[in-house]
């Protein structure tokens, strides 16, 4: 039986993407929320709108939150700020992208939007096993603000982030099972620079895209088996 409602943090990108499919199975009413902040790579709210549509969730918001790109600098934000190319960073490590406050903004606005449509859940792609070492994707930091955006809308709601704990390659394992897999390569946008698909190959967002749908291409039954694992344990 599906549960009732939930938002989902929705990016167009191959995680949130994975997100909205599994919601859309696993939820009687989908809503997405959408953020622009003045975005290096803008095209993603078009892509968003796009994948939205046609997956045809109960309502789909884009709110305007350029402020941040006022208080926030980071090479997402920035112009004038190269993105890096990928290069291997030590735990702790801060990248240049990282742009500060964006998951406390988003999550506190998609639970007050939550509040309106009458959901408890809030579902968000953030993982904390293959990224880019972002403060705000620590499930440490994801649990601190559920309690505390519950307690000041005393509401009880729940942030959901069913893909905390897998790796790139399982997050394409899991688009697979649900027969997306071809759909999320071809139709969302991780790029950093704005490229859909497999993107401009050098930012660090397409190389943890990339590297983790060869290491699924290359291996598929094992991940899978690791993939559904990790959901057994999770139940």
């Amino acid at each position: 039986m599906k549960s009732t409602s939930a938002v989902v943090v929705f990016s167009g990108g191959q995680d949130s993407t994975t997100c909205l499919i599994q919601a859309i199975n696993d939820y009687e009413s989908v809503h997405c929320v959408t953020f622009d902040y003045g975005q290096r790579h803008k095209l993603e709210i078009d892509i968003a709108r796009h994948i939205a549509q046609k997956m045809s969730v109960k309502s789909h918001k884009v709110i305007d939150i350029r402020l941040l790109n006022d208080l926030a600098v980071s090479s997402l934000t920035r112009s004038n700020i190269d993105v890096p190319e990928y290069e291997p960073h030590e735990d702790g490590d801060i990248p240049n992208t990282f742009v500060p406050g964006r998951n406390i903004v988003f999550l506190t606005l998609a639970s007050i939007y939550a509040y309106k449509v009458h959901a408890n859940t809030v579902i968000t792609g953030v993982c904390e096993t293959d990224f880019s070492g972002y403060p705000d994707c620590r499930d440490e930091f994801i649990k601190a603000l559920n309690n505390a955006v519950s307690l000041g809308m005393n509401k009880n709601m729940h942030f959901k982030t069913p893909l905390m704990w897998l790796t790139k390659a399982e997050t394409w394992a899991l688009a697979d099972s649900m027969g997306k897999l071809d759909f999320i390569s071809d139709e969302t946008l991780t790029c950093y620079n704005g490229v859909k698909s497999h993107g401009c190959g050098k930012c660090d967002s397409c190389h943890l895209r990339n590297k983790g749908l060869n290491e699924y291409l290359s291996n598929k039954d094992e991940i899978q088996k690791s993939l559904h694992k990790k959901q057994t344990l999770a139940m």
